[in-house]
């Protein structure tokens, strides 16, 4: 059995005293799909960094392929590369961007072919781009000249970072097909960090949700933010835009987090109980999801989005479609705390 490509023990990360990431033990299969989930400022880029070796962690050990890796050594620099949200490019011809990563590792041999065959995987044609210099490609075409930048090499490990964030649409949907194609290809593990959650759960083996630093969770969470209020006799809670009200138990401040487990997704016969809590909300959004085959359906209840994973016989019986009014049910009991 293969050593996992990556391993993580112990690992904690700052800047400037301040935690950014604390991982005790996290563990990515090779030639797997990973997907990063949270926040903006929750260390997924942080954690892209290390994982791409350009970062030594304040504390703890990546192994990688089962050895201990250290930031530029020999044995990885060339296995793995990273794709950042805003990637620059040198102030050169696209050609000369997309083989000079192979002209650093001494791969020579033909280095047209390479190209070509890396800028097609993106969408750009040779013919009009290869001669094309960096100042005149749009966002999505630099975006699109880095990623065949690093395709070109084959890698071991491809990490992207919010790929497809701030890209037209041609551009993220071909930007989504070359990454695939490196793993089916190359047998490439890819770790994607993206806002993206709907592609990223239709391709992703696993899934990552980072928060503050710390992993939790697969990402399909309701994370509902303070502050919060006594709302009378005990009661606390927070009202929505439609005059609706969450409940949860006293929190240990009103600024914490909660975690709220929604159990059921009804038109009617909804659960009696004193710590049961109903609120109507109306679907936006399905989509399935590779790791569960549950269909997750994203449900508005006043301006907040809570999801739920269905079967495919809850979604026939209950004629469940985006824009249908739905009643959505959690217990205060189930609630977590971050």
């Amino acid at each position: 059995m293969n050593a996992p490509t990556y391993e993580i023990s112990s690992l904690t990360h700052f800047y400037n005293d301040n935690p950014v990431l604390d991982i005790r033990h996290l563990e990515i299969a090779d030639s797997s799909i990973v997907g990063l989930v949270g926040p903006n400022g929750s260390g997924k880029s942080t954690l892209l960094r290390l994982l791409g070796l350009i970062e030594r962690p304040t504390r703890g050990k990546i192994r990688f392929n089962g050895r201990s890796a250290e930031p530029f050594s020999d044995e990885t620099r060339f296995q793995i590369t990273l794709l950042p949200q805003e990637p620059l490019l040198m102030k050169r011809s696209v050609f000369k961007n997309v083989s000079y990563g192979l002209k650093l590792r001494g791969k020579y041999e033909n280095l047209g072919d390479r190209v070509g065959e890396a800028l097609s995987l993106v969408g750009l044609s040779e013919e009009v781009f290869a001669r094309r210099p960096w100042y005149a490609l749009s966002g999505g075409e630099i975006q699109r000249v880095a990623l065949a930048a690093r395709l070109a090499l084959k890698p071991e490990v491809l990490l992207l970072d919010e790929p497809t964030a701030s890209v037209d649409a041609v551009s993220a949907q071909l930007i989504k097909e070359a990454a695939l194609r490196a793993r089916q290809e190359w047998g490439t593990t890819l770790v994607v960090a993206s806002h993206d959650w709907q592609w990223l759960y239709e391709i992703c083996d696993n899934m990552l949700h980072l928060f503050r630093g710390k992993i939790f969770g697969t990402g399909r969470e309701n994370i509902v933010f303070g502050p919060w209020q006594e709302l009378g006799k005990g009661k606390w809670g927070k009202k929505l835009s439609d005059n609706q009200e969450i409940r949860i138990p006293e929190p240990p401040d009103k600024d914490a987090l909660a975690i709220i487990d929604v159990f059921s997704v009804k038109e009617d016969n909804l659960e009696k109980g004193p710590n049961h809590i109903t609120l109507s909300g109306t679907i936006s959004l399905l989509s399935l999801n590779k790791i569960t085959g549950l269909v997750h359906a994203t449900i508005i209840v006043g301006s907040h989005p809570f999801t739920v994973g269905l079967t495919d016989q809850q979604i026939q019986a209950q004629a469940i479609y985006p824009g249908k009014t739905i009643w959505v049910q959690y217990s205060i009991d189930d609630i977590k705390w971050i």
